[in-house]
């Protein structure tokens, strides 16, 4: 039997980048789940572990930053692999996702991206 797909939490307020980002991850054979906020991303989390999660830091109200820092704060999923997605040139020296997405994002980097760290963190073969 082959390995079961895994599940892609993406938490991005652009409906029409969620969407494609959605429809690029089942299309490469994984499950998505959405959320266009934070507190809908850790209600989510909350009966749901994906094997990682898709987070844009500019969301607004309850930030990807908060989202992070939810996550970090909980044992059962603080191991998350995270690839953040942001337009900001910035350096992300305050937080540690597992990857990092520069806005504008292309389909197949966004697939490419989630194949790899999922590798990279042991969550297994995608």
């Amino acid at each position: 039997m082959g390995d079961l797909p895994k599940t892609i939490l993406i938490v991005e307020d652009d409906g029409q980048l969620r969407r494609l980002l959605s429809l690029a991850l089942r299309l490469a054979g994984f499950i998505t789940r959405e959320a266009e906020n934070g507190l809908e991303a850790i209600r989510i989390l909350e009966w749901s572990r994906p094997d990682a999660l898709v987070l844009d830091l500019g969301l607004p109200g309850f930030d990807g930053f908060a989202v992070l820092d939810e996550i970090a704060a909980h044992a059962e999923i603080g191991r998350l692999p995270v690839i953040i997605v942001t337009g900001s040139q910035e350096p992300l020296t305050h937080v540690r996702p597992t990857c990092v997405l520069r806005k504008p994002v292309t389909p197949n980097k966004v697939v490419a991206t989630v194949e790899k760290c999922l590798r990279d963190s042991g969550v297994g073969p995608t």
